[in-house]
Parts: structure tokens; sequence; C-alpha cells
């Protein structure tokens, strides 16, 4: 496993993952959404980000985490390794709500020194909570149809679906 991009909806815990398994293979985390968003949550413009993820992803050995359908050809084709958190929906949605309230009381800084408020998190279409709501099922059936059509036949794929199973990826890195 040289190169392996965490995929996966919003709030699954791709980050958290990644961390995890760039702390026990000793490679590079490449936080996607670190690279996309400036201050005041500003979008970085897109040939910047690409090339920033382009640079990134040269490298022998990385791990990344996020969905950006920009990027899917430039990181699947350069990847070794898809673990898709093919998490329910009960279980995500619970995570983005316990995620988005923590971070809202707690002021926790994200990416670029942003912060989710209150009212960006619960009272706005920017709301990450909405953004599950409206991308959960799409984004499944479009990771489940690229898999099943063989699209990126190099990729080996490592499907999870609940959190018990990245805990078993992790421990058999300690076993193998």
């Amino acid at each position: 496993m040289n190169r392996i991009i965490i995929i996966g909806s919003s709030c699954a815990g791709k980050t958290t993952l990644a961390r995890k398994l760039s702390a026990k293979l000793n490679m590079p985390h490449i936080e996607l959404d670190q690279l996309f968003w400036l201050p005041e949550w500003k979008q970085r413009p897109q040939d910047e980000f690409r090339s920033l993820v382009s640079d990134a992803i040269a490298a022998e050995r990385w791990i990344s985490c996020g969905n950006f359908t920009e990027l899917r050809e430039i990181l699947w084709n350069r990847a070794t390794h898809a673990v898709w958190m093919n998490y329910s929906f009960p279980l995500v949605f619970s995570r983005a709500i316990r995620r988005t309230v923590r971070r809202c009381f707690v002021k926790e800084e994200l990416f670029s020194g942003n912060y989710e408020s209150f009212r960006q998190s619960f009272l706005s279409r920017d709301s990450i909570l909405w953004w599950v709501l409206t991308t959960f099922r799409r984004r499944r059936r479009q990771y489940r149809q690229l898999f099943d059509d063989n699209v990126h036949p190099s990729l080996k794929l490592i499907e999870l679906h609940h959190p018990r199973d990245a805990e078993k990826l992790l421990e058999n890195l300690d076993s193998g």
C-alpha cells in the first residue's frame, strides 16, 4: 500500500482514518480540504488547487482523504489502493451532528483559520449537515458504479461498511 485514497461521504471519518494510517505506515497525509479552503471559507482557484495536489501526489508514498470529483482522475490514476468508507446514512449523519456541535461550541479551528459557526452549521444552505443530506445517496451510487464498472482496474478497493472494519484494517497492519 503505497498510494492510498480514502473516500466516502462527508463526515464518515476519512480524515481520522487517514491520520491513523499515516502514523502506522509512516506516510505523508494529504488532506484535500486543507489544500482547498482558504481563509474565510474562500475556495482556492481550481488550477492552483489541482497544481498543489499534483505536486503532493508526485511522491512515491502518500495517503489522501477527501471527495473532489474534479481531482478524481489524477488521484485515482496515481493511487494503488482506495479505502471506501461505505457506512450507513444513520451512522454518517449522527457523526455529522456530533462533529458539528462539537466544532461550533469548542470553536475548533479547521482549515486556514476557518471555524464552523452555529449559523453556518444549522441555519444555512452551506451547512455541512445539509451537504450530507443532499449528497450521501448520490456519492454512494457514484462510487458503487465506478467500482462495479472497474473504471480503474489497477486500483485495489478496500470497502469498509462499519467502523469495526476500519479498526480491523488498522489491526491487520500491525500483524501483517
